[in-house]
């Protein structure tokens, strides 16, 4: 069977979700698909290349729209809904900052996150790292909750899944700390 890019894209997602990051393999993606390694390399030239469809569709599939109007509404509604698409398969946090981080892809929050810190009076020259900065708290955060739910469905720890995660709260101290330099004149 001859299979479409977007076919590989859809089941590396399921050998992701089923297996995780490490065991995505080229060799187990084929087998999954019945071809050839090499097969793949007919729609993607590496496995990075692979990845960076990979993360860019797990971004696309959690994405909802519309967005609030506010800068500050869209900035947690963008941040927001990053963590929950992440949280969607597993290893889906570290996927999208590997990609992100290697310039290969998932760039799409940025650049969101960049239009809406614009919109809201921040000096133009402080954009960039306040973008960045939410970038990195939700990455960062999201790979802890993954990790601890996955190491504890496993055994590796003894903690139970924790119940009530305080994601929400974090990210409104980080915006609420770009709202303060909004406010001051971005000295």
């Amino acid at each position: 069977m001859r299979y479409h890019r977007d076919d590989v894209v859809d089941r590396a997602l399921v050998v992701l979700d089923a297996y995780g990051l490490a065991d995505l393999t080229m060799r187990r993606l084929g087998g999954e698909l019945g071809v050839q390694p090499s097969a793949l390399y007919h729609h993607f030239p590496n496995k990075q290349s692979l990845l960076a469809a990979v993360a860019d569709e797990l971004l696309e599939r959690g994405r909802r729209t519309p967005r609030p109007s506010g800068w500050d509404a869209r900035v947690e509604a963008v941040c927001t809904e990053l963590r929950e698409a992440m949280l969607a398969y597993r290893d889906g946090a570290e996927l999208v900052a590997t990609v992100r981080a290697f310039g290969l892809g998932a760039g799409t929050p940025y650049d969101e996150l960049v239009a809406a810190l614009t919109d809201g009076d921040l000096d133009p020259a402080l954009v960039p790292t306040a973008a960045r900065t939410l970038l990195h708290y939700v990455f960062g955060h999201t790979v802890d909750e993954q990790t601890h739910l996955q190491a504890g469905s496993v055994g590796a720890i003894e903690d139970a899944p924790r119940e009530d995660s305080d994601f929400a709260l974090g990210l409104q101290i980080v915006v609420d700390g770009i709202r303060a330099l909004a406010g001051a004149g971005s000295r």
